[in-house]
């Protein structure tokens, strides 16, 4: 029975919510998988037939210390997408190196020596804006403002940060998550926020329902996908476009090749796909 190793962090060391969804797909499948916190010095990594990044949901915090985990970890077993490709997906400058190559939220980048500046530019080109830092997670630390006297912007979290428009339809419909595994778009979750919030996230409001795919939106992340895996010349195992409405069509708003959680707690039909998906690479 070959041993895979879900990857997970110490503040949530039995997985992501509805890991049992997970737990039984990979039974069925005649894998033996287990979680493990990634900086557990008593995980025998080489010992794994292949590691799979989960929730490792403190990797922001902690990134050069995760990104040498992950190379390490890489250098003895296999592990899905790799350790390069994390690097890349950490910091969401490649919003604005993809701007060429597909639809994406329009962003700039900003740091503390180009903040002004930069932030001026950006309320001429788009008004009210969303500024984030470029290597964060779960909506923590953005900040929405429309000029350069607003106090919201001492609550900036160190940067360097991402600034974008801000995209009025995400609170009408909301953001898409689609999953792509193994080039392929398998499942859609429509995410929605609650009230005047742009945060889609349950701890600010928001709500994930799953939906059926819609072959348009599926389309854009397969594209998506397809795109990043040629520029950076690696197999992208797994996926998570989050694709928002913007002038009229859906564009990317972020990817997420780390650890994008499956929403097993809703949809936990996902599940499948992703223990074979695994399955899948094992027989390589």
């Amino acid at each position: 029975m070959p041993t895979v190793l879900l990857v997970t962090f110490n503040l949530m060391p039995e997985g992501e919510p509805g890991f049992a969804a997970l737990a039984d797909a990979f039974e069925e499948r005649g894998i033996d998988a287990r979680w493990v916190c990634w900086d557990d010095p008593g995980v025998d990594w080489a010992a794994a037939d292949l590691v799979a990044v989960r929730s490792t949901w403190d990797y922001h915090r902690r990134l050069d210390a995760f990104l040498a985990w992950a190379r390490d970890v890489e250098a003895v077993t296999p592990v899905l997408n790799g350790a390069e490709v994390f690097a890349w997906n950490a910091d969401k400058a490649y919003l604005a190196e993809l701007a060429d190559a597909m639809p994406v939220v329009p962003t700039a980048l900003l740091d503390d020596a180009t903040l002004i500046g930069g932030l001026t530019a950006s309320f001429e080109r788009w008004g009210t804006v969303v500024v984030k830092p470029r290597v964060g997670a779960g909506g923590r630390g953005v900040v929405v403002v429309g000029r350069l006297d607003d106090w919201s912007l001492f609550d900036l979290a160190p940067g360097p940060w991402v600034v974008q428009p801000l995209v009025e339809s995400v609170r009408t419909s909301g953001e898409t998550s689609i999953y792509v595994l193994d080039g392929h778009a398998v499942a859609q979750v429509d995410k929605a926020v609650a009230g005047d919030e742009v945060r889609v996230h349950e701890m600010y409001g928001g709500s994930s329902r799953p939906v059926p795919l819609d072959p348009g939106r599926g389309q854009v992340a397969e594209d998506a996908v397809q795109t990043v895996a040629k520029r950076l010349d690696a197999d992208l195992s797994y996926a998570r476009v989050d694709l928002m409405e913007w002038d009229g069509a859906w564009v990317v708003s972020e990817l997420e090749l780390i650890e994008p959680g499956l929403y097993l707690d809703v949809a936990p039909e996902i599940a499948g796909p992703f223990a074979d998906l695994v399955a899948a690479r094992l027989a390589r």
